[in-house]
């Protein structure tokens, strides 16, 4: 028997299985790419920490600039938890083999990011979150911890409010198979990549494991709020980390002139961007000045990528740059210990809402986050399965149901062309529900969205065949995509004002009886959407 059935396997993931592991449980990842594939690996920048209480910082601090980031809809508590482990994550991390750029007296260096004006971005040049992911690997494998690689989530079955087992599409095979646990936790990342081809994620990111738990009935909360990145490569989408700003980058227009503090919060420079290239007018990334020898010491992923893609050298040239989705604040909705509000079903990561974030995240926290909480969500679920006496047996209904869908979708006439509908639902989630929104944009969103409802059965695959069915697995990530879809504009018709990434323009100013954590579910087919207070 399971003990702890993880589903996903990037940082949070496996994070959560090496201290599941120490204590002595039956442990098993399951995920739909390979570890080293995962969203983690794109978190080139940092990860937060306060090292040592100096004149220019403190753990105190770095909980004030997490909590204004939050505009007021973070859990004060849980930020407070994650700021004053952050030492020992880093320490833990350190101890394993994470190899941190290190400063002239061979301490863990540190950068500034946005959003605070103390240096507190540990990173190793800017590879950090490739580094991490690969050193938790190699320690998962190390300790022997069992992978299953290639399975897509196709539900979580759920009796009495409590999670029991998920069930799974072998990629490889074509076979259904359900895996009975006596704790699950979902790690399975964000859901950015629903903007599609307007995103720094991979195609993966596709919010699988929310949309499941949302299925389950599970609550989700704060899904309006996305992060979108300032910089990206012009028309490329790929991320050029906030290291750049953070090093001494400019941000400048067509003239050379800067235009914003460059170290704001994400979305505050995210817009002013915007603005300028929604206008048609281009910006540009200035790293001229820092020179070649610095460039390749802290940045030589990004200035490898930048000759690569765009044939343009940091230390000679302007980068041409505009904004993207990146980032997902909302998220299955936990509390201080990653508990969800089914029974033995955890969350950790960017899958979940734990009170962190709130309307904006502060980069460098993402990979905190998912360490620090994937580490305490591991414990807290292998303390559980240590308690339980599992009862579940299974009838193979839900099998059978999962079955018989999957065969219908393969025997389908292909009416509508799915890639073409996925196209067009990412451009018309980011001029819509993008950076700046307003009603009448919201309501466009949220009347495609009815109008296609029906639609979606008359998209067709032409592979029909069940093994490694790669349009079948571009087919249901599309039905979790739309399913999210609706939950993000839903969320944005209904929070009438601006807090952090969520702008309105027909409502610019936060709104007092707005400072609440909006909640989602799904109650006979239907999406349910009420406001709460924070606790």
């Amino acid at each position: 028997m399971i003990d702890v059935l993880i589903i996903g396997s990037g940082g949070a993931g496996l994070s959560a299985a090496l201290e599941a592991k120490k204590k002595n449980s039956n442990v098993l990842v399951v995920s739909k790419t390979y570890p080293t594939h995962s969203q983690t690996c794109q978190a080139q920048g940092g990860i937060n920490a306060v090292l040592e209480t100096t004149k220019d910082d403190s753990v105190e601090n770095y909980i004030n600039d997490t909590y204004k980031a939050s505009h007021n809809l973070a859990n004060k508590n849980n930020i407070k938890y994650l700021c004053n482990e952050s030492k020992n994550t880093i320490d833990w991390l350190s101890s394993i083999g994470v190899p941190f750029s290190k400063d002239l007296k061979n301490n863990i260096a540190q950068r500034k990011f946005g959003g605070t004006k103390a240096k507190r971005t540990c990173y190793s040049s800017d590879y950090t979150g490739l580094k991490i992911l690969h050193t938790l690997y190699d320690q998962c494998i190390k300790e022997e911890i069992k992978f299953l690689n290639e399975y897509f989530l196709l539900k979580l079955v759920v009796e009495e409010n409590c999670a029991k087992a998920a069930l799974f599409l072998n990629m490889v095979s074509g076979e259904i198979v359900e895996i009975e646990a006596k704790t699950i936790i979902l790690a399975t990342g964000g859901y950015a990549g629903i903007y599609h081809q307007s995103t720094t994620n991979s195609y993966s990111s596709t919010g699988d494991g929310i949309a499941a738990a949302l299925n389950a009935g599970a609550l989700l909360s704060n899904m309006e709020f996305v992060q979108f990145h300032p910089t990206s490569l012009e028309s490329k989408n790929i991320l050029v980390s906030e290291s750049a700003r953070g090093e001494g980058g400019y941000l400048v227009d067509k003239d050379g002139n800067r235009f914003i503090d460059e170290l704001k919060p994400r979305d505050e420079v995210a817009r002013a961007i915007f603005k300028k290239t929604h206008k048609h007018e281009k910006v540009y990334l200035d790293l001229r000045h820092l020179g070649k020898e610095k460039i390749e010491e802290v940045m030589p992923q990004e200035r490898r990528l930048i000759l690569d893609f765009m044939k343009l050298k940091m230390e000679e040239d302007l980068i041409p740059i505009n904004p993207s989705a990146h980032y997902t604040m909302g998220g299955i909705l936990t509390d201080s210990e990653t508990k969800t509000s089914i029974k033995n079903l955890y969350a950790c990561g960017e899958c979940a809402q734990s009170g962190i974030h709130g309307a904006n995240r502060l980069g460098g926290n993402s990979l905190l986050e998912i360490i620090t909480l994937g580490r305490l969500s591991g414990k807290v679920a292998a303390k559980r399965a240590k308690e339980l006496k599992y009862n579940y047996q299974s009838n193979k209904k839900d099998q059978d149901k999962e079955i018989k869908r999957l065969e219908e979708i393969l025997k389908r006439e292909n009416k509508k062309d799915l890639y073409k509908t996925k196209k067009e639902l990412g451009k018309l989630l980011f001029n819509n529900l993008g950076l700046f929104r307003e009603e009448k944009r919201i309501k466009k969103v949220l009347d495609y969205l009815e109008h296609i409802k029906n639609e979606i059965t008359q998209i067709g695959i032409e592979d029909k065949n069940k093994v490694y069915n790669r349009n079948l697995i571009d087919y249901l990530e599309y039905e979790n995509m739309y399913l999210l879809s609706k939950t993000i504009a839903k969320g944005a018709y209904e929070r009438k004002e601006s807090r952090g990434a969520h702008y309105r323009t027909d409502f610019e100013i936060e709104n007092n009886t707005y400072e609440k954590i909006s909640i989602c579910k799904l109650e006979n087919n239907n999406l349910e959407f009420y406001f709460e207070d924070l606790k």
